[in-house]
């Protein structure tokens, strides 16, 4: 009987260290996420401080975006290669550092740098987390614990613009804008200390090769894809697009590559996963749903700001109810996502797009302020939806991949939804601006063309998840 009591005091210890240890996994990931969003509210402050040129802003936001993206993929590599703690704790020192050194920052391109290594830290401290899930994690309880990091992003990108303006109402106008960087320091110091002490040490498996060549061909492949996205409204004329051509390129040759590879060792994708149905599919929606995800926030708070005078903070505040949509209905999807799949997913699609189509009710028929009103409910809705999506599509598309490549197949799967954002922003700000200039400043009108679109990438998500639930069932009516 003792011995029995030793081994439930164990299993419980076990149990304890294995969600303490993620826990500090979503800290991290909630910092570098929140910093996607975090910034947009300071660069007016940004602009003033630092005698910024406006193309000077655009690339502290896509900079990041542009490393993050990049550094997604050979980061998670690294941690199933070498070790998960180690690559962790390396991004997060370094996104520390960038951190204090953007507060510091005493010129605009000084700045422009600090958050390029930050993207790059993000790129490389991200991946580590859906591993060490898949590492630490098994049936039921993997999806509760995607549902935490569901969680995460969902509040992380909603909470950006309200943390943002809360800051620089505290700090002040003139020097705010560095407190939203140095907030990152201490609570990533103590993340970097609890890392230490909780995260699995993992084996470092010194003979297995990196594929560096594929590193650099998908490097290559998806900088030319992002850049003319991330500077589609900076960089006139259509020259830019040329660099789509360039990314085909370089992204068969990495297809190539990868495929040759795999004869001789261990390639940077394993692009067999590809062949999968629950990772194929799931990585097209995400990537779908992605570019319509991050373009609600873009445009909403746009919308309010410039079209109807909100101050950033009320503009934060105005979206909160689909971020505690979201945030809800994550942990509640990642604890049932086992029992239903993907309907689970397509249900949350067709939450948000009920929920943006009552948000184009609301636009119609309220003015004012009273739009922020007439829309909290059908953001509420939008964000539960969408808590229904992230999280168990992550579970299901992530569920026949190996723990010991788990981290660049998720790597792989959040390189996706980077792209995703990318050309969801472009695209619906391209349109948003258009529809602005040609009705000489309706800015309501531009929002609904821009919901319009939003409800066309959403729709296309949800036809991938019918798909997958067509084809579900009728291997299962063969195999019965």
């Amino acid at each position: 009987m003792e011995v029995n009591q030793a081994r439930s005091v164990t299993d419980r210890g076990h149990e304890r260290r294995r969600w303490a240890a993620l826990g500090v996994g979503l800290m991290a990931s909630f910092m570098s996420l929140l910093d996607v969003s975090i910034v947009n509210v300071a660069l007016p402050s940004i602009r003033a401080g630092l005698h910024a040129p406006e193309s000077a802003l655009q690339w502290i936001v896509s900079g990041y975006a542009l490393a993050f993206g990049l550094l997604l993929v050979p980061g998670g590599r690294l941690g199933d290669a070498r070790s998960r703690r180690t690559m962790f704790m390396t991004g997060l020192a370094l996104f520390i550092t960038a951190s204090a050194a953007a507060g510091l920052a005493q010129n605009v391109w000084w700045l422009v740098g600090a958050r390029f290594v930050q993207g790059a830290a993000s790129g490389l401290m991200n991946p580590q987390i859906s591993g060490l899930i898949q590492q630490l994690f098994r049936g039921a309880e993997r999806g509760r614990a995607f549902g935490a990091l569901g969680t995460t992003i969902g509040i992380a990108t909603a909470a950006g613009p309200v943390l943002g303006g809360l800051i620089i109402g505290v700090a002040g106008a003139e020097e705010g804008w560095r407190w939203v960087f140095y907030v990152n320091v201490p609570v990533g110091l103590a993340a970097l200390v609890l890392a230490r002490t909780l995260f699995p040490a993992g084996e470092i498996k010194k003979c297995e090769s990196l594929d560096p060549l594929g590193v650099v061909l998908l490097g290559i492949g998806m900088v030319s894809l992002l850049l003319p996205f991330a500077q589609a409204r900076q960089w006139a004329g259509s020259g830019k697009w040329l660099l789509l051509a360039v990314s085909a390129v370089f992204l068969i040759a990495f297809v190539l590559w990868e495929r040759h590879y795999a004869r001789h060792g261990t390639p940077l994708v394993n692009l067999s996963l590809f062949r999968k149905r629950s990772y194929a599919l799931g990585a097209g929606l995400i990537m779908l749903y992605f570019a319509g995800f991050t373009a609600i926030f873009f445009t909403f708070t746009l919308y309010l700001q410039s079209g109807l005078g909100f101050s950033p903070l009320a503009a934060g505040l105005a979206i909160t109810p689909f971020a505690l949509g979201s945030g809800t209905a994550s942990m509640i999807g990642g604890r049932i996502v086992a029992r239903y799949g993907r309907t689970l997913v397509a249900a949350g699609l067709c939450l948000v797009l009920a929920g943006l189509l009552g948000v184009l009710v609301a636009v119609q028929f309220a003015s004012g302020p009273d739009v922020a009103y007439a829309m909290l409910l059908p953001l509420l809705v939008g964000g539960i939806g969408s808590g229904l999506v992230v999280s168990p599509n992550a579970t299901i598309t992530l569920s026949e991949v190996p723990p010991a490549g788990g981290g660049s197949a998720a790597g792989m799967l959040q390189t996706g939804q980077r792209i995703g954002a990318a050309f969801g922003v472009a695209a619906v700000g391209s349109l948003f601006f258009a529809t602005v200039a040609q009705t000489g400043g309706d800015w309501a009108s531009a929002f609904e063309h821009a919901l319009l679109m939003l409800c066309v990438f959403v729709l296309a998500a949800l036809s991938l998840a019918g798909v997958d639930l067509v084809k579900g069932r009728r291997e299962a009516r063969a195999g019965g």
